[in-house]
């Protein structure tokens, strides 16, 4: 290897000191003469295989310097450079000269695969080089632009050049303007033994024989020696600063050549013959490396780097891990520019994207930054507007996120970063499984299809987000738990846009089970999506934070999911204001959300008034919770208008209302400083107590007993008291009646409905009681007339019911004729 590094040094100097003895002056062209190729040792044969690597160093020569550039530009010196430092190169070729016969006057003894004359160049090399443009046109014409900037001129002329001709003052130019992107410091750390070697040719003075050795003789290699300057002439500043910038860019030629020569022993090595392209394709990753490593481009240019890899991977399948150190290296300096490039390259995540994923997450440099640029982007549906550093705003849809992600997941190995963002992941991929069943855009679709013609794709996305879940719960969760969940239909139920909800809170209940520090990070992800009153995924985002509510700290999020609860308390949608008070049940049952509930009381109390009875029953109990923590007081305005809602509660159909209710009621009373304006609801509940009491259901009948012991404490009824203390219902009328005479004709309208109670121990009592109030009615009452009109309309009724009816009704009738009757 190390032969063909001076090779290549002295086909430039050999270049140079043939045309140096013949110089003429600035002012008249010098005829350029045809150099012969020498004569080889007739007793010399050479091998297939030198033969070969011969050919594949010509043709990587080539292909760098056609990278470098193809024009040429006319250089200027003043008269006073001309003379501080003599110009050794030719100001002009002949036509069309043959760059292999130069590089034959390096002897045989420094590199046998290189001595000898050959021919032409083939068209393998000419396919070496137009490949090498084609992998890099942007960065190639940024070179091209670089080279006409910050040179210092070295001829006195204008020097004529062929299009196609390399030669030493070609390798300076070019050289020279690549190294303003370098940083002097870092190259001279790196600079190679072999350096100065080569940044002395420009400035040597020494002037040599033309023509080269016999080939039989060994050339020596010759220290080459600075030139001596004249005693009386100081060189200038802008000579000593382009005499370090050739030196630094000569150093950049060296690598390059090296990384060239390191691939092709590689090749050689592996033997590998079945790829004609490998060696060109090969010099293209060599250049990558060069450019990367040693910094020679600009942001602006990162995207194109990117496709270069993605492409360069996507044509070689056995070596895909040849530029991971390069990857790596670019995306450390731009992780941005890197994630988001490959995520519109390469959407569909083929084979060359997956080898570039997992090299990221692969690194300890590159793995945290590049996922959280992929999460940001999962987080914005359909897709998030990022502008790259080379000026393309294309839209970044969540979807090539989602598969970028799937393909992380399916590693043996999952990232810590990813089980880190679990919380953040899960619901993020629980919505595009929402909006993608909810709605699809056209430009959605058309980029799903797109993908799809790539790869074997679900032919939904709702279905591969539910897939990208199930494999991102895979990574936390057993497999029982999974399967747990798919028995309860879960999976399918996610499908649905009507059931996705009732989906998402099965979900996370099962989560709680298995642990809570997640479901608490979760919701605490939650709040900020949920202030922001995002309408697409609100109510999934609800169900999941009801489910998880009891894993937060109410003192620390407390206020926050108030704030949320109470927005949605108002809602036009049935399932929003169910959730948002399954919500609020929850904090009421925390101490320190008492007073800020109560903020609440006029929007509950609406609740109490709505048809939907599970809406009513949750507003109840988020009552009883905040008074039965006896830590607040309501005000007698608000107590009133609580206890009017609740007395038509107490007969409602539903059993668990009725309970509700009254146990609330109960509550009030308790919690209420005594007022005679809540003395009126107080006597008009007296009544449906009295006949829940003797309800069927024991739950009702315990709440009935409860409340009317409240009730007659709040009134101050010893007697009332100690009847319900001692369980006495049968002397509950001819108590209440002889203690409040003024509303016996409202008792009595409160009794009338109980004839009609589908229970049949309620109408017999009803009997009873409505017998009871008539002996101490006035006779001109309208309630009287009601109670007979009643009492003969129950002789349809079941035998035991009808003839205690019209046995009352004889009664009435009968004592009514006597001014005087006592209660029997």
């Amino acid at each position: 290897m190390a032969g063909r590094r001076f090779s290549l040094l002295r086909l430039l100097r050999r270049k140079k000191d043939e045309e140096s003895p013949g110089a003429a002056p600035a002012q008249q062209p010098e005829e350029v003469q045809q150099v012969q190729p020498p004569q080889e040792d007739a007793g010399q044969e050479r091998t297939e295989e030198q033969l070969r690597a011969r050919g594949r160093f010509r043709r990587a020569a080539q292909t760098f310097m056609k990278f470098m550039g193809s024009r040429r530009r006319q250089s200027r010196i003043t008269p006073a450079d001309v003379q501080a430092q003599p110009d050794t190169i030719p100001t002009q070729l002949k036509a069309q000269p043959d760059v292999s016969t130069a590089s034959t006057a390096v002897p045989a003894k420094c590199d046998t695969t290189t001595s000898d004359h050959t021919t032409h160049w083939d068209t393998t090399s000419s396919d070496a080089v137009s490949h090498c443009d084609s992998v890099l046109p942007g960065l190639t014409e940024e070179a091209d632009a670089t080279t006409t900037e910050g040179v210092a001129s070295t001829d006195a002329a204008p020097v004529q050049r062929l299009a196609d001709t390399p030669s030493l003052e070609f390798l300076e130019e070019r050289a020279v303007s690549a190294e303003v992107a370098m940083t002097p410091d870092r190259d001279m750390q790196q600079r190679p033994p072999t350096v100065p070697k080569l940044a002395w040719v420009k400035e040597e003075e020494k002037e040599e024989s033309p023509g080269a050795a016999p080939a039989q003789q060994p050339e020596e290699v010759q220290q080459v020696q600075p030139p001596q300057e004249d005693a009386g002439q100081e060189r200038t500043e802008e000579q000593l600063r382009a005499r370090g910038r050739f030196r630094r860019a000569a150093q950049l030629v060296c690598r390059f050549i090296r990384y060239i020569w390191h691939e092709e022993a590689t090749f050689m090595a592996t033997g590998d013959t079945a790829n004609s392209d490998l060696f060109n394709a090969q010099t293209s990753a060599a250049l990558l490396d060069l450019l990367v490593e040693n910094g020679v481009y600009k942001a602006k240019q990162v995207p194109a780097i990117v496709r270069c890899i993605h492409q360069w991977l996507t044509s070689n399948v056995s070596d895909e891990h040849r530029l991971d150190k390069t990857l790596v290296l670019l995306t450390e300096a731009h992780p941005t520019d890197v994630a988001v490039t490959l995520l519109c390259s390469a959407p569909a995540c083929d084979r060359a994207a997956r080898t570039m994923w997992k090299t990221l997450v692969s690194s300890r440099g590159t793995k945290e930054p590049v996922l959280q640029i992929l999460f940001r982007v999962l987080e914005y549906w359909p897709a998030h507007r990022r502008r790259t550093s080379d000026g393309d705003e294309r839209d970044v849809f969540a979807l090539a996120a989602t598969v970028a992600l799937w393909e992380i997941l399916q590693l043996s190995w999952c990232p810590g970063a990813v089980k880190d963002n679990f919380p953040r992941l899960l619901p993020t991929l629980l919505f595009q499984v929402f909006i993608s069943t909810e709605e699809m855009s056209e430009g959605v679709e058309t980029f799903w299809r797109r993908c799809r013609e790539q790869r074997s794709l679900p032919p939904n996305p709702n279905r591969f987000a539910v897939q990208t879940v199930k494999a991102l719960l895979l990574q936390l969760l057993d497999e029982d738990v999974l399967m747990a969940i798919a028995r309860k239909c879960v999976w399918d139920m996610l499908l649905k846009a009507d059931s996705h909800h009732y989906a998402v809170g099965l979900l996370a209940r099962e989560l709680c089970r298995v642990s809570r520090s997640f479901c608490h990070s979760i919701a605490v992800s939650l709040l900020p999506r949920l202030s922001r009153e995002e309408p697409l995924w609100e109510l999934p985002a609800l169900a999941f934070l009801v489910e998880v509510l009891h894993c937060l700290n109410p003192r620390q999020c407390g206020p926050s999911v108030l704030q949320i609860i109470s927005r949605r308390l108002r809602s036009q949608c049935p399932e929003r204001r169910r959730l948002a008070l399954r919500g609020l049940v929850v904090l009421s049952k925390a101490p320190s959300m008492a007073k800020s509930i109560r903020s609440l009381n006029e929007s509950l109390l609406e609740l109490l008034q709505d048809a939907d009875t599970d809406a009513v029953q949750m507003t109840l109990s988020a009552f009883i919770n905040v008074l039965g923590l006896k830590i607040i007081q309501i005000s007698s305005p608000i107590a009133l208008k609580l206890l009017e809602a609740l007395r038509p509660l107490f007969d409602n159909e539903h059993s668990q209302l009725q309970q509700l209710s009254m146990l609330l009621f109960r509550e009030v009373m308790e919690a209420t400083e005594r007022s005679k304006n809540l003395k009126p609801p107080v006597y008009l509940s007296l009544v449906p107590f009295y006949f829940n009491w003797h309800d069927d259901n024991q739950h009702v009948a315990e709440a009935s007993r409860r409340a009317l012991f409240g009730a007659a404490r709040f009134l101050k009824w010893r007697d009332l008291e100690h009847l319900v203390t001692m369980e006495q219902p049968w002397r509950f009328p001819e108590c209440l009646l002889e203690k409040d005479r003024s509303r016996v004709g409202q008792y009595v309208r409160q009794a009338l409905p109980y004839l009609e109670s589908p229970e049949e121990p309620l109408r017999k009592l009803a009997i009873k009681f409505l017998g009871i109030a008539a002996r101490s009615m006035k006779q001109e009452q309208p309630e009287l007339q009601l109670i007979c009109q009643a009492l003969q309309g129950m002789t349809d009724d079941s035998p035991a019911v009808s003839n205690l009816a019209v046995e009352t009704l004889h009664i009435i009738r009968t004592v009514r004729r006597t001014p005087f009757f006592p209660f029997w």
